[in-house]
């Protein structure tokens, strides 16, 4: 049997059959067979192997890790939308930040689309525009496309408050991969958790970036190189480092309802043994049951927070989450 005859015939009717593959180059790779002669011994279960990758047949995914998927999809439909209604507001981003503005809204969108094609994974359906108020209220109607009366009712029309709402979402978009991660490790398909983290790792960009813009409009700085990291940990609410930094003050709206705080602080549960899944605040300094700041000569507390990212249990998510979607969606319940 032609093995390359095969995949080539096969590409006739599926011509996405490499996307699913990942490359020409990686199919054997994948298989354990780089550099290896391909005998007919081996040739039925190649085959079989290669069809379960690339359509995913056999594949069974448990309740809890669809849960895990689907609260990641919803945080994904959170921000495409709220980055794509500031996008096509007017004014609202000004043209020098437009463009990352516009690619970090596209890579939204990719993360969508690449959760909603994980094998054997039930994805909710697209809850559209409509189920999102970014105004904090908690909107009892849909909102297609006005702002409801919540504390940030001017998310569109200000541009430090539209950066704040930023900061929260993606900072909790990071905590939220990485406490969803455990669940992820138990899949059968690695493939899961590997597409999981390299989101993770998107997300943290999108968060250095968002909080070196509002560090910069802050210090009424221009031209990213030229800011600085600050020094004095007392107004990371308003000027923050390009990571998080101990609790950040409460991020950006400490003393406003909904509180940020949340985004920051620990989840539940907050503490537990050394092998134990525990969510605390991101002021942590105690890692795998060492004491960092007892272990680490001259370290700062700031700088041994500042060495991890914690994570946050799916339950502190949605209650973050939960307070910038129409009363009438069932999204983050």
């Amino acid at each position: 049997m032609d093995l390359f005859k095969l995949i080539t015939e096969i590409e006739q009717v599926d011509p996405e059959i490499y996307d699913r593959l990942d490359s020409r180059r990686r199919v054997f790779k994948h298989f354990g067979l780089a550099g290896k002669a391909v005998t007919a011994a081996v040739l039925p279960g190649l085959v079989s192997g290669i069809f379960q990758r690339a359509y995913g047949q056999g594949t069974t995914l448990s309740a809890d890790i669809q849960a895990v998927l689907n609260l990641a999809l919803s945080l994904e439909y959170l921000e495409f939308y709220f980055y794509d209604t500031a996008i096509k507001a007017n004014n609202l981003i000004p043209a020098a930040d437009l463009p990352a503005f516009t690619t970090i809204r596209n890579d939204e969108s990719g993360h969508i689309k690449v959760l909603r094609g994980v094998p054997g994974f039930s994805p909710i359906a697209d809850p559209t525009r409509n189920a999102f108020d970014y105004s904090g209220g908690k909107s009892p109607v849909p909102l297609p496309t006005s702002v409801g009366t919540g504390p940030f009712r001017n998310v569109f029309t200000d541009y430090a408050l539209f950066l704040g709402v930023s900061q929260s979402f993606v900072d909790t978009g990071v905590r939220a991969y990485k406490g969803g991660a455990p669940v992820l490790m138990t899949a059968t398909n690695k493939d899961i958790l590997e597409a999981a983290l390299n989101i993770h790792s998107v997300e943290a960009r999108h968060s250095s970036h968002v909080r070196t813009i509002r560090r910069g409009l802050a210090s009424g700085q221009s031209g990213q190189g030229a800011i600085t990291v600050p020094g004095d940990l007392s107004n990371l609410n308003l000027k923050p480092k390009s990571w998080i930094s101990g609790t950040d003050n409460g991020g950006p709206s400490p003393n406003t309802m909904p509180s940020t705080a949340l985004v920051y602080g620990p989840g539940n549960p907050a503490t537990g043994a050394p092998t134990a899944i525990f969510f605390p605040g991101e002021n942590n300094t105690n890692q795998a049951g060492v004491d960092i700041l007892t272990n680490t000569a001259g370290i700062t507390p700031a700088a041994a927070s500042e060495a991890f990212d914690e994570p946050l249990d799916p339950g502190t998510v949605k209650t973050i989450a939960r307070n910038f979607v129409a009363q009438s969606t069932v999204l983050f319940t």
